[in-house]
């Protein structure tokens, strides 16, 4: 696939909120979500000729975001880090449907990365194929992987 920078630049506007909803699941810190989204948009276009369309380019974006995160992930695991707090806020309403959403965030975030994604594409109502492709697992072990997480959210305190 030949890909022009006014093409890949209509790919991003199409897909941006896939990728920074991926990345956003990985960090609470702003500055690290937004370092994060640039480096899915550097493996995105270097990836982007050699997408051969086997699968519908969302899910291939869905695939690369989540790889670039992960290994991300893996980086920070070796360095040793201080984290900044952040004023980052997203739920500030404080009614029954917004605690609850935060309460559910929060339990979503206290999951390990490999986890907290494939949630995350659940709660983005793909198929269990759409995830299985995207994560790299069988469609079964994706329904066994959601169970056992939806029994590990339920048994999380609202700490």
């Amino acid at each position: 696939m030949d890909t022009s920078e006014t093409e890949f630049a209509q790919i991003v506007k199409e897909h941006k909120n896939t990728i920074y909803t991926v990345c956003f699941m990985f960090s609470k810190d702003s500055d690290e979500i937004n370092d994060l989204f640039q480096e899915s948009l550097l493996n995105l276009w270097k990836g982007l000729p050699n997408f051969q369309g086997k699968s519908d380019i969302s899910t291939w974006i869905w695939r690369v975001c989540f790889n670039t995160c992960v290994s991300s992930e893996r980086k920070k695991k070796r360095n040793i880090t201080v984290p900044l707090p952040t004023d980052l806020n997203l739920f500030e309403d404080k009614d029954e449907d917004s605690r609850q959403i935060r309460m559910l965030y929060d339990r979503i975030h206290r999951l390990k990365p490999f986890d907290r994604a494939i949630v995350l594409l659940w709660l983005e109502n793909m198929s269990y194929e759409e995830i299985a492709s995207i994560v790299g697992i069988s469609v079964k072990n994706v329904s066994v992987r959601l169970f056992r997480i939806k029994e590990e959210l339920k048994k999380m305190s609202n700490n």
